[in-house]
């Protein structure tokens, strides 16, 4: 961002839950679920790529949960059953869809760090730097513009699956470009809706309904001014969509899985992994620690970089930036994170409780900035501590 009285635009996506990549995050945190379900010390790493009338699952697996092919075809139908793709005419259908699963042990050489932990200290499950963010632009503490593009996508789901809507289908993106002065966002600049829909619609009418009872409905009043442009369906028709008009993959919407390019990314996807891998859980936990950090008052922004080595318990390095908005100096922030976290993959697993069947919900409307009561590293219970260990 930038700082003084400048004005510079910018922008963030989101996809709905029936995106062919947001549909292989589903499928592969849905059976990361199903072993969690039996086996909370389940290895996982599961990837999907969905395409034409096709699903093929594959991945590594360490479990005393017992799923069998059959298992998971029943398992995979039943996702795609309730993202929506009941309809043949949509071009992918739950019930007539191949799949294909490769799913095999996960290799020694990888669990061996990791397997010496469980009776002693968990070491991490890989390498990697993972980043958390928070910022004071939203209650949520997230940035307007992925937040809005976020709640746009789970109206516009809503819409179809209540029925206001029925011509919607569930394939969907939204942007939004939000103009700030400074620092502050001050108002909405462009509006981005694509939404799926089947042969029945006019675009006339599909633009008048999606701006009357989603974008109007959906967008803060005070940020919309007679300047705001917007774009609903702006190619026109989008009848073919979903997997049928679009592969999808595993792990390929990183950005609006966090702070829609806001924060920075670690390059880890999150969807398949089981939480032993801090790709996910130490993402999790940067983000709460940057969260909390804002809610105490030490700054108005903030991102934590956290980087671990695999088979290593603690993180290598913890660093602070808040962008020039702290009360007291970044050092001392990350001092007082290193006296009050434990920041270990044992003790972050414990901390946020992270070895139950949570995740498939965490891959619809992004990782971030939801008041879900399983998304437990959304919480600021140690604000008021950390602000009292800073002097403020």
């Amino acid at each position: 961002m930038t700082s003084g009285s400048r004005k510079m635009l910018f922008t963030s996506e989101s996809v709905t839950m029936g995106h062919p990549d947001k549909m292989a995050d589903q499928i592969s945190d849905g059976i990361l679920d199903a072993y969690l379900t039996g086996d909370p010390y389940s290895r996982v790493a599961v990837e999907t790529l969905l395409t034409t009338g096709l699903v093929v699952v594959a991945g590594e697996v360490t479990s005393k949960t017992r799923l069998t092919v059959q298992d998971l075809v029943d398992l995979i139908r039943s996702i795609i059953q309730e993202i929506g793709y009941t309809d043949p005419k949509s071009g992918f259908d739950y019930r007539s869809c191949g799949i294909l699963s490769s799913i095999h042990g996960q290799s020694p050489d990888i669990a061996m760090g990791v397997d010496e932990g469980e009776t002693k200290e968990l070491g991490a499950g890989d390498q990697g730097i993972m980043f958390g963010h928070a910022c004071r632009e939203t209650k949520e503490f997230m940035p307007v513009p992925i937040a809005l593009a976020n709640r746009l996508v789970d109206g516009l789901t809503r819409l179809r699956a209540r029925g206001k809507l029925p011509y919607l289908r569930p394939d969907g993106k939204t942007q939004v470009t939000v103009e700030y002065l400074g620092e502050k966002p001050v108002r909405i600049h462009t509006v981005v809706v694509s939404s799926h829909h089947n042969e029945t619609v006019s675009t006339q009418q599909l633009r008048r309904d999606l701006m009357e009872h989603l974008i109007l409905k959906t967008l803060p009043a005070k940020l919309i001014d007679s300047k705001t442009i917007y774009h609903i369906n702006p190619t026109g028709r989008f009848e073919v969509g979903g997997p049928a008009g679009d592969t999808g993959v595993t792990g390929r919407k990183i950005i609006v899985d966090t702070y829609g390019g806001r924060g920075r990314h670690g390059g880890g996807a999150f969807s398949g992994k089981d939480p032993t891998k801090v790709d996910r859980s130490a993402s999790y936990a940067a983000r709460h620690v940057a969260k909390n950090v804002v809610a105490a008052g030490l700054a108005d922004r903030c991102e934590i970089q956290l980087a671990y080595a695999i088979g290593v318990a603690r993180p290598l390095s913890i660093n602070v930036d808040t962008e020039g908005t702290g009360k007291i100096p970044d050092e001392k922030i990350e001092s007082l994170i290193g006296q009050l976290w434990d920041l270990s993959p044992a003790a972050i697993l414990k901390y946020y409780d992270l070895r139950r069947p949570i995740y498939k919900d965490t891959a619809r409307y992004g990782h971030f900035g939801r008041t879900a009561d399983h998304m437990t590293w959304e919480r600021t219970e140690r604000a008021e501590e950390l602000r009292k260990a800073a002097g403020l």
